[in-house]
């Protein structure tokens, strides 16, 4: 079951949605990280990426008002330790839950250092299970303009984490 794009006006970049077919719209730094799960991987992925388990086991403090991944809900991921913890306002913008495919797209709200859309899916094929992380942004404030290529190596490393991450809570099923 897919459940459509919110049209909230908050979101602070006008391409609502684009991360849901993988779209990466010009004027943005894009990542596309892409990691191979367990054989037979696909429910217990499925479910720690909507349920939030993935990123709370990855270290990151998500704190949400909703038990899972659903349009509209609004969730803030903090990065960090104590008071340097950077926090992140954003909002799901669109997810799916089928058969082969599963996960959710949520976009930056004000307040987000960053001003753009990324999206964690896992997908179960003939060419087995694999998790994604497809993102574009770009600085929505001088700290992480300053930050320059170090933000987008963060980034980038933030994606790989996230599939090791995944990789073993499929594991320990």
């Amino acid at each position: 079951m897919t459940e459509e794009v919110t049209g909230v006006p908050e979101l602070t970049y006008p391409e609502v949605g684009a991360t849901r077919d993988g779209g990466r719209p010009a004027g943005y730094h894009h990542l596309r990280h892409r990691v191979r799960l367990p054989d037979g991987a696909f429910p217990v992925a499925a479910d720690a990426v909507l349920g939030w388990r993935l990123h709370r086991a990855a270290g990151v403090v998500m704190r949400t008002d909703a038990p899972r991944a659903a349009p509209g809900v609004r969730v803030t991921p903090g990065l960090g330790v104590g008071p340097l913890r950077l926090w992140g306002p954003t909002e799901v913008v669109w997810t799916v839950d089928e058969p082969d495919r599963a996960g959710f797209g949520y976009g930056t709200l004000p307040g987000h250092p960053e001003v753009g859309e990324e999206a964690f899916l896992v997908t179960r094929g003939a060419d087995g299970v694999w998790f994604e992380v497809t993102a574009f942004s770009r600085p929505a404030h001088w700290y992480a303009r300053a930050g320059g290529p170090v933000v987008l190596g963060f980034q980038r490393a933030y994606a790989w984490w996230l599939g090791r991450t995944l990789r073993r809570l499929c594991r320990r099923r």
